[in-house]
């Protein structure tokens, strides 16, 4: 019976039907990055301030990443093709409020909404992958090809978003979807199979919403303290996150299905992985946030150009990825991991040596950034599911798709407010006089409505300086990155000692 079911074929209606899965894996990747260029149009369209930036950043990964396990689970008692059906639906349906957003908090509803929409989508995508192809060769092709998908759709999003940028309003880079989706919803109900599994596990929804809510409570109590200064609200909203956090790691150790198994950190290779997963990830989306910014609105150049500029990135990414299985034939998996991390914090400290001017440098930099963390993050993900018991292999993997895309959201927010206190340190300090109480604050929210304010008052001295500010800014949001990255390059390396390595041939 298992022979049969290792050997048994895919039908040509299944390779139509991986053809349509595709869809949303990549747009739902190209959503977490397509923002990063559309910062500067942002600031100039809603006026937000510095704080509702970060938020339509990132809390769209901050939903997704919270409720991917439960998602996950829920589509396993209702259907896995109905979840898709309904993922699908609200995200069609949130693109095109954001899309039409008539301010920064209503964008930052519709980004959130996204958000859980995307975590219906792709572990349903991946359980439909899973029960569609049962030959092992096959299965290995059809992952291997999720995979491509979401990680083009991350590289891509920058570029078609700056096109869309560079020709329409900001609202059309939500609507990208939208005529995919659609295709999604008209063709899989034919084509798609129906899975449950009428033995499923409960889902913890208590949990799921403590993680989100003490996660969301610390973010926005930082973030508030970075925009306006220490003040006894933030504060107490901070210690609040932090006890709900503690809450949820309480109720974990108590379920007998908790929604995150703790006992798989205590194993020494699985954290150190995780930990390895989480910190690249981190550092790349934070310090991206910058790249479209001081493209568009230091060098000064087109969103579309701008896009086309963070290609080299990509390319980074795609190489050393490649790199992974042939440097794993001759070093062992913690060496090559200590080797991506070391790029990525080199190629992050570089960014301490930025001017206003220095558009090779960023080049060369978001080369090093993005391969680095594409070589990390390869072998991370490998590394955590192999390091965690055969019985406990997916919520292993359940929990590093967590990992990365907590990673990246706490990356923007954290970074990002780092990069806000200086800013608004640094401009507040220099700013000319003969600007009213209104025109200072829009330029200490943001560096895009910051060069829109200086060019509407014709005043370059302003515009200098506001430059001069973000970039002095993000010299100290990189070295603290980098740093953080060094830490955990040595943790690597000196856990992971194994000499172990793959046998040629």
């Amino acid at each position: 019976m298992i022979d049969a079911i290792t050997h048994q074929k895919a039908t040509r209606r299944q390779w139509i039907a991986l053809s349509i899965l595709v869809l949303p894996t990549l747009l739902v990747s190209m959503d977490m990055t397509v923002t990063f260029l559309a910062l500067p149009v942002l600031s100039a369209a809603l006026k937000p301030t510095s704080s509702e930036l970060l938020w339509i950043t990132d809390i769209f990964g901050f939903f997704e990443a919270g409720l991917l396990i439960v998602m996950g689970s829920l589509g396993d008692r209702v259907g896995i093709k109905k979840m898709l059906l309904l993922g699908a639906t609200a995200f069609t349906a949130a693109s095109v409020f954001a899309a039409f957003a008539p301010s920064a908090f209503w964008l930052i509803v519709a980004r959130a909404v996204m958000g859980i929409a995307g975590a219906a989508i792709l572990p349903t995508v991946l359980s439909l992958i899973r029960n569609m192809f049962h030959n092992d060769t096959e299965r290995t092709f059809a992952m291997g090809l999720y995979t491509t998908c979401f990680s083009s759709g991350t590289m891509l999003g920058p570029i078609i978003g700056g096109f869309l940028l560079s020709h329409f309003w900001w609202g059309s880079i939500f609507l990208m979807p939208v005529p995919l989706i659609l295709i999604l919803l008209a063709a899989a109900p034919a084509l798609l199979p129906e899975f449950k599994d009428h033995r499923a596990k409960s889902i913890d929804l208590l949990s799921s919403a403590l993680l989100i809510l003490g996660t969301l409570a610390a973010i926005f109590g930082i973030k508030q303290i970075a925009q306006n200064g220490p003040g006894a609200l933030p504060v107490l909203v901070v210690v609040a996150g932090v006890l709900v956090g503690v809450f949820f790691v309480k109720r974990q150790q108590k379920l007998q299905h908790p929604l995150i198994d703790l006992e798989l950190f205590k194993i020494k290779g699985f954290f150190i992985a995780l930990t390895a997963l989480f910190i690249g990830l981190f550092s790349w989306a934070g310090i991206f946030l910058f790249v479209g910014q001081y493209l568009q609105s230091v060098i000064g150049i087109s969103a579309f150009a701008a896009g086309l500029w963070m290609l080299p990135g990509a390319l980074g990414s795609v190489l050393l990825c490649m790199l992974a299985p042939v440097a794993i034939k001759y070093f062992s998996r913690g060496r090559v991991i200590t080797f991506g991390l070391t790029v990525l914090a080199a190629g992050i400290f570089l960014l301490c040596l930025l001017t206003t001017h220095s558009l090779w440098l960023l080049v060369v930099c978001s080369f090093m950034i993005s391969g680095g963390c594409g070589l990390t993050v390869t072998l991370g993900i490998d590394k955590v599911v192999a390091s965690a018991p055969p019985n406990k292999a997916g919520a292993a993997a359940g929990i590093s798709e967590t990992s990365t895309t907590f990673g990246a959201s706490l990356g923007v927010a954290l970074l990002g407010c780092i990069w806000t206190a200086f800013y608004r340190n640094d401009i507040s300090t220099t700013i000319p006089t003969g600007l009213s109480a209104h025109q200072i604050e829009t330029v200490k929210n943001t560096i895009g409505s910051a060069v829109v304010q200086a060019k509407n008052l014709h005043n370059q001295a302003l515009l200098s300086l506001a430059k001069q500010a973000f970039v002095h800014a993000l010299h100290i949001t990189a070295f603290f990155s980098a740093l953080a990255v060094v830490v955990v390059a040595v943790l690597v390396a000196v856990k992971f000692k194994d000499k172990t390595v793959v046998a040629i041939g």
